[in-house]
């Protein structure tokens, strides 16, 4: 009887990691390991006060165009990783990032993490969502954020062989905006402990993201009061000086 119940608890606790919305515990994999490929970044430290906000799930179009208002308030660059099938209903939002100096990133097509991916399946989907991109701005994406933040050698190996660096965020930058905990709580989040470098995780879709407008607009009133300013994931890569981003194709 005990076995039954102990196995009926641990299938209710994968059940709930399974179909977590978004950003999961930052996988027990050995991170040193992936940042050995100079491929796979967490943060990317420089000497200038400077961040970069990521935002996952976009385009929508409520909730991405108040951020890129915040944005363009503060003169801020973020990256986007986007969703292919979202880019194609929302094409003129995803111009008006490129256009306003926002970078693009691949967060695949479909953004069906509960399927999983094979190899092959996810070189298909970065080439799909790609091409959306490339179709939209011109221009190929050169980064990737796995789907719920989850990885592994496959996946990492994967990503190298497209030509994409695989972008993560700062471990203690989880806002954990996707749990709605109020934009107070969000900003705190961030704010607590900003460092030189720090990549900070947002969504901008995926459900109401109300509270996260509202924590990013206080977010950078608060950074850029203390010096801080916001730049794209490549602009980190390019001033840290151990990489330069790939060329545009």
């Amino acid at each position: 009887m005990k076995r039954i119940i102990l196995a009926a608890a641990l299938m209710m606790v994968l059940t709930i990691n399974t179909v977590e919305p978004a950003s999961a515990t930052p996988s027990s994999i050995k991170r040193a390991k992936f940042e050995k490929t100079g491929h796979v970044y967490w943060d990317i430290p420089v000497e200038e006060k400077l961040v970069a906000f990521t935002f996952d799930d976009g385009p929508d179009p409520a909730y991405t165009t108040q951020i890129l208002d915040a944005l363009k308030k503060y003169n801020a660059k973020a990256t986007f990783f986007v969703i292919g099938e979202e880019a194609e209903k929302y094409p003129e939002i995803i111009e008006r990032q490129a256009d306003e100096g926002h970078e693009i990133g691949n967060h695949t097509y479909r953004h069906r993490f509960r399927d999983g991916y094979s190899s092959a399946m996810l070189k298909k989907e970065l080439e799909k969502n790609a091409a959306v991109i490339k179709g939209i701005t011109g221009v190929t994406p050169t980064l990737f954020r796995p789907i719920a933040g989850y990885y592994d050698k496959e996946i990492v190996d994967t990503a190298i062989e497209a030509d994409y660096n695989v972008i993560l965020w700062s471990w203690h930058q989880e806002t954990r905006d996707w749990s709605r905990p109020g934009a107070a709580k969000i900003t705190q989040n961030v704010i607590s402990d900003t460092k030189s470098g720090d990549i900070i995780i947002f969504h901008d879709a995926g459900g109401d993201r109300s509270q996260t407008v509202k924590a990013v607009e206080d977010i950078l009133k608060i950074l850029y009061k203390n010096g801080y300013q916001c730049t794209t994931v490549s602009d980190l890569l390019y001033r840290s000086h151990s990489i330069l981003p790939a060329p545009l194709r």
